[in-house]
């Protein structure tokens, strides 16, 4: 059994036990995930990133949400580093066969704090991140009045490996795994929101951008208890890095 399954496994133990007798229902999805990073260093020591990320089914081709988000970071010494910003998260829809004539929008708050030591030629990189989500009620067919605040609990490990490097060019490796748990109220059935690995290559084209090809696999839990998404997502990213 990979490692993956044993924490996978235990987050169901514990967060599941009312539904161990119930069959899972389990729906399977592919997505494309593209985004813009822009990392604008102001000094030293801070510096603002935004993120224009838009995820697509593929089977069929659907549009499924579109991430716009900024944030401020912090660099407090080598190893660590604070970050707080907002998103705005419109949903088209998380069921490509079911595609409805509205967007149900997701205002979200997130704080973060990174850690990165280095083991032998491999920089590990661990995150934890709370998420704040104002999510707007909706029914099948139309937006209601109000929205739905639940918290969200991130933790993140990864790790990046230079594959080569010749001045600014570089090409590396980058692995991660991610758990989410969700808290608060409106959570009754999928306190474990979903399980993320991730794997890719990035390569840098100079100093300033950096393209990254990867593959996300998505475990992730749904309101009911019973149902899940497992997502093979692909994901290709743009880093442009800018001074003031």
């Amino acid at each position: 059994m990979t490692i993956r399954k044993i924490i996978l496994n235990l987050c169901l133990f514990f967060v599941l036990p009312s539904q161990a007798q119930t069959e899972k229902k389990i729906d399977n999805q592919t997505i494309l995930w593209s985004r813009y990073y822009n990392q604008l260093t102001l000094n030293d020591k801070w510096s603002l990133h935004s993120e224009f990320d838009n995820r697509l089914f593929l089977n069929p081709v659907t549009e499924n949400l579109f991430v716009i988000r900024t944030q401020i970071r912090y660099k407090l010494n080598e190893q660590v580093e604070l970050g707080s910003g907002i998103g705005f998260y419109p949903v088209a829809t998380q069921d490509p066969e079911n595609i409805s004539d509205f967007i149900i929008p997701e205002y979200r708050a997130q704080q973060d704090i990174i850690w990165k030591n280095t083991i032998g030629k491999i920089l590990l990189n661990q995150r934890f991140q709370i998420d704040e989500r104002f999510i707007r009620n909706a029914s099948k067919t139309g937006l209601l009045p109000g929205t739905t605040f639940n918290w969200r609990f991130r933790f993140r490990i990864q790790a990046e490996y230079d594959l080569w490097k010749k001045n600014s060019r570089y090409l590396k490796t980058i692995v991660y795994e991610e758990i989410l748990l969700n808290a608060g109220k409106s959570i009754v059935k999928n306190t474990f929101d979903q399980n993320r690995v991730y794997a890719a290559l990035q390569y840098g084209i100079n100093p300033k951008i950096a393209i990254e090809l990867g593959y996300l696999n998505s475990f992730q839990q749904r309101s009911s208890g019973i149902d899940f998404y497992n997502r093979d997502i692909i994901r290709l990213s743009i880093f442009h890095k800018l001074k003031l």
